[in-house]
């Protein structure tokens, strides 16, 4: 019987255990990321230039993302007006992640 309550007891910790958990990922994780400002339609391309970056978000329905080269992960980013004036820049992004879009809350440009 004090095994069954040992196991009880371990069960229920393990299934708190994993709740608490999924709610901490559910709510994305805060930090900050630096790479290129892009476009969803091109991805990170080292001879992109800002006006092919532009006219993929205006004509081609993409959107601005974050593009890390060395990683090759490309982030949306929202709100999309704060990356806007940074096509093609270096930049370090503060922000939450959630899946592949972080929410904004900085954009610093960064040296080359």
């Amino acid at each position: 019987m004090k095994k069954q309550w040992i196991l009880l007891a371990a069960v229920i910790f393990g299934a708190g255990l994993v709740l608490a958990t999924s709610q901490v990922l559910a709510a994305g994780q805060e930090g900050s990321w630096t790479g290129v400002i892009t476009d969803t339609h091109c991805g990170y391309k080292a001879n992109h230039t800002a006006a092919c970056v532009n006219t993929c978000v205006m004509d081609k329905g993409a959107k601005y993302a974050l593009a890390n080269p060395e990683s090759g992960k490309v982030y949306i980013l929202l709100p999309q007006d704060k990356a806007a004036p940074l096509a093609n820049e270096k930049v370090k992004v503060t922000g939450t992640l959630e899946g592949d879009t972080i929410q904004v809350k900085t954009i610093d440009k960064v040296g080359k």
